[in-house]
């Protein structure tokens, strides 16, 4: 399928988007081409799909904005506590800690941990690696203040991705409203430490220093303690009266053991008491310990109608994880890039806007090892269980590099008050080198020990280019003061990682196609956002799962069709004390192969299947989440929030179900008075027994990530 030939919808789809946008004429203005009359409602501004200031309304796409009074009433241990709930996002964190799965309109299913195909920024700067994968752990999500999800193919921020862009937004370095210390402690051994103290001279320059720590046994899973210490410092100076610069140092040490998964039997057990004594598989001590620096550097300047935006920064990071069959140890990743971004301001059609700029960055993994397990124990060739994390017999030393060079242009057209056009595109070209030598012992996973043959190492080269090409044409319509149409056509383009590569060496790059159509309603009482979309994957990359391995392929080609909704209502009058405001959040997700072949190994021979028709494993169609938010004047104030997973495939036969859950509730109760707040996070009120991911490999063995039980925290906060 072409580009110009979109995938437009399937008759039933077709007829359901007919069906939601029918109505909006009852509520449009009977002068529909008269102005606008200005009215102040409510609204969140983002820069994320657009890369300039813009009202959420007005932007003609999905996008969904946690701001800074829901991030207070978390936990954030994760970012996973901000965005449940969202319609089209799917996070669960199975290891607790930092680590977070995320799949957004199905990218991201191919992930055996963390973030795939999906851009994570910070202020504007690129925290994903150029082979998509995105480290969460030194995100300090105690200095965040709001963040931004764009949804589906084409964003102009995201090179190499299908998912769209998350952009977690921190705290200015110019706002010294954010000056605070938190506390707080909670059960299974949970601590929470935030400092973030600023100064500000007379010329307005600002400088500010934050510091956090987190800590969690989680004693109720044998090895799923958790512990992070994160410190930075932010600096902001006004060169001129017409540019401001921003620069930031930040240093992360983090430790996280990981429990793994259980089997079906001990998942009973764990259902029946609440705790998880083992997990499935030989490996008992796998963990990822990590040590990251972090710099970055953002200039504005305004020179009237264009502003330059140029950003450079850099990442170091080095990391400890022994996983499944071998240890990783990674003694030091050099990330460096540059976005250089400009804005003109213009009046082609009206008060238009170009951006353009251009992208450059390197990925260099110099001396990665990966090591055997030297305390074992075995029963004939195979490995029974692990003793410890000791580094035994060198297996792999391997260098790689991953680069991006990239550009992107976009047009923003206002012809009048009513019509907004978007038009862009990126085109990114990302090349993977590697050199790897490899000894003659190996893990294999087929007999679940390590095997050796003589003459088998040795070293081997690879190196792959991509070239993607993102496009996206957007359009909104104001229909009156409070009801705003949109619709747009967006391509984006998948680039396999290295480790996929190693795999499989003749995976190609996906493509994504989608088009998608919508209505955004904001009022002083109520807001809403409904949209129906539907893309076409060609060679979705794939993750087919045996005897614990992780084989890659492409898909001929993968069909996913939604619905989202999003919705808030303030249901107290204006003469009554405090706010209620009631939130419902749906999604409904068909995702199809169309034409896949899944090949099967069996006793090391492969095997064709055909999945044609099934559904993509993981995705319930129907996922749900209500919420209530209260204040009162005195200072009290009360968040509840139900998240309910429906009913998935444990794997791409579609041989099983798993049941998903239903109702898991977090409650939060608070008393702000003044510069002191109090509060009290409850997650999974009702002490529900369930699994946050289900899966079935080809040689059917199911594994079960559990849910956290019930945990309460107390947390002080004091504002300077």
């Amino acid at each position: 399928m072409s580009l110009c030939q979109p995938p437009f919808p399937t008759k039933k789809t077709a007829i359901l988007i007919s069906a939601m946008i029918a109505p909006l004429s009852v509520f449009a203005d009977e002068d529909s081409a008269s102005k606008i009359t200005p009215e102040i409602i409510p609204d969140t501004i983002t820069v994320t799909a657009t890369r300039a200031e813009r009202s959420s309304a007005e932007v003609p796409e999905s996008i969904a904005i946690v701001d800074q009074a829901r991030l207070e009433q978390e936990n954030m241990t994760n970012i996973a506590n901000a965005l449940k709930g969202t319609p089209g996002v799917l996070i669960e964190s199975t290891s607790g800690g930092y680590s977070s799965r995320m799949i957004v309109r199905g990218a991201g299913l191919k992930a055996q941990y963390g973030i795939r195909e999906i851009m994570v920024l910070r202020d504007g700067v690129p925290i994903t690696d150029p082979d998509s994968f995105t480290r969460m752990d030194f995100i300090d999500t105690q200095d965040i203040e709001q963040i931004e999800v764009s949804k589906g193919p084409g964003n102009i921020y995201a090179p190499g991705s299908t998912g769209g862009a998350i952009h977690i937004i921190s705290k200015s370095v110019f706002d010294d409203r954010r000056d605070q210390i938190k506390l707080g402690t909670g059960e299974f051994g949970q601590s929470n430490l935030h400092l973030r103290k600023s100064f500000m001279s007379e010329e307005g320059n600002a400088l500010a220093i934050t510091a956090s720590h987190r800590k969690a046994d989680n004693d109720w899973r044998e090895h799923n303690d958790f512990e992070s210490n994160q410190f930075s410092i932010k600096g902001g100076f006004l060169p001129s009266d017409n540019s401001e610069l921003e620069t930031e140092f930040s240093y992360t040490k983090a430790q996280l053991n990981l429990p793994g998964s259980m089997n079906e039997s001990q998942f009973e057990e764990y259902k029946r008491t609440g705790k998880q004594t083992d997990n499935s598989d030989a490996f008992k001590n796998s963990a990822r310990n990590s040590e990251i620096f972090f710099f970055n550097s953002r200039l504005n300047v305004d020179l009237g109608a264009i502003t330059l935006k140029p950003r450079v920064y850099y990442n170091h990071w080095s990391h400890f994880h022994p996983v499944t069959g071998i240890i990783n140890d990674t003694p030091g990743v050099d990330i460096w890039g540059t976005d250089l971004e400009l804005a003109y301001a213009h009046n082609l059609l009206g008060k238009d806007n170009l951006v353009g700029g251009i992208t450059y960055r390197q990925d260099r993994n110099i001396g990665a090892q990966k090591y055997a397990y030297a305390d074992i124990v075995t029963a004939g060739p195979t490995l029974v269980s692990t003793l410890s994390d000791r580094k035994g017999e060198l297996l792999e030393e391997q260098n790689e590099i991953n680069t991006v060079y990239g550009f992107f242009l976009q047009e923003n057209l206002r012809p009048n008050d009513r019509l907004l056009i978007d038009a862009g595109f990126r085109f990114d070209h990302i090349k993977v080198e590697q050199e790897t030598w490899n000894s003659d012992t190996s893990y294999n996973y087929g007999m679940g020990g390590y095997l050796t043959i003589p003459g088998s190492g040795g070293n081997s080269e690879m190196q792959h280019s991509f070239d993607l090409f993102s496009p996206r044409v957007g359009v909104s319509y104001k229909l009156n003061n409070n009801l705003t149409l949109f619709g747009n056509l967006a391509q984006g383009e998948q680039v396999p990682f290295a480790s996929e590569l190693e795999s499989n060496s003749d995976l190609k790059n996906s493509t994504s196609r989608s088009f998608e159509v919508g209505l955004k309603g904001r009022a002083s009482r109520w807001q809403f956002d409904l949209n129906a979309y539907i893309s076409e994957v060609e060679d979705e990359i794939i993750n087919v799962r045996t005897n614990g391995e992780s084989i890659y392929q492409n898909a001929g080609s993968t069909d996913k069709k939604g619905i989202e909704f999003s919705g808030a209502l303030n249901v107290l009058e204006k003469q009554l004390p405090g706010e209620l405001s009631l939130g419902f959040n749906y999604a409904y997700s068909d995702y199809t192969y169309n034409d896949f072949s899944e090949i099967v190994y069996s006793m090391g021979v492969p095997d064709n299947f055909d999945r044609s028709g099934n559904q993509l494993p993981f995705v319930p169609k129907h996922y749900y989440s209500i919420n209530a938010n209260y204040t009162h004047p005195s200072g009290i104030k009360a968040r509840l929030q139900a998240d309910s997973w429906g009913e998935y495939y444990l794997d791409n036969a579609n041989s099983e179900k798993y049941g998903g859950y239903d109702f898991v509730t977090s409650v939060n109760i608070g008393y702000t008075k003044g510069p002191h707040d109090i509060s009290l996070n409850i997650q999974n009120l009702f002490d529900k027994r369930y699994a946050v991911e289900a899966l079935k490999d080809t040689s059917g063995e199911k594994t079960f990530s559990p849910g956290a039980p019930r945990s309460a925290m107390l947390s002080y906060r004091y504002q300077f």
